[in-house]
């Protein structure tokens, strides 16, 4: 009897481990968005380089970024940063491994807020 308590209380706790780490809850949260000054000025506009790294354990697909208002005299690569709107897709939808990173340049003043306002976990 024992021995069916247990193997029962270890079954439970490996399936309460399994479900916790098979279900990895992320959220915009996992998200750090670094943007720093180059340095560079470009068409008389400050250069800004950004970072979007994916802080989950899981891999992030279809990330999109709030930027209303977004401009730049640099031109992006598309498969990087693609306005639509008000939002802005990062790295064409594919997926950013965990700790991994997207980096791209604009040139504007001010620098622009931009904030994560959708993804797809990938756990």
């Amino acid at each position: 009897m024992a021995a069916l308590i247990n193997f029962s209380i270890g079954l439970l706790l490996f399936s309460f481990i399994s479900s916790q780490a098979m279900g990895q809850q992320c959220d915009l949260n996992n998200f750090v968005i670094g943007t720093v000054r180059s340095g560079r000025e470009i068409e008389g506009k400050t250069e800004w380089n950004v970072q979007v790294v994916n802080t989950c354990k899981c891999p992030q697909a279809n990330i999109v970024l709030s930027c209303k208002d977004f401009q730049t005299v640099e031109p992006i690569s598309p498969s990087i940063f693609n306005k639509v709107g008000d939002l802005c897709n990062i790295n064409q939808g594919n997926p950013v491994q965990p700790q991994a990173s997207v980096r791209f340049s604009y040139a504007w003043d001010p620098p622009f807020l931009l904030r994560p306002a959708s993804a797809q976990v990938q756990c």
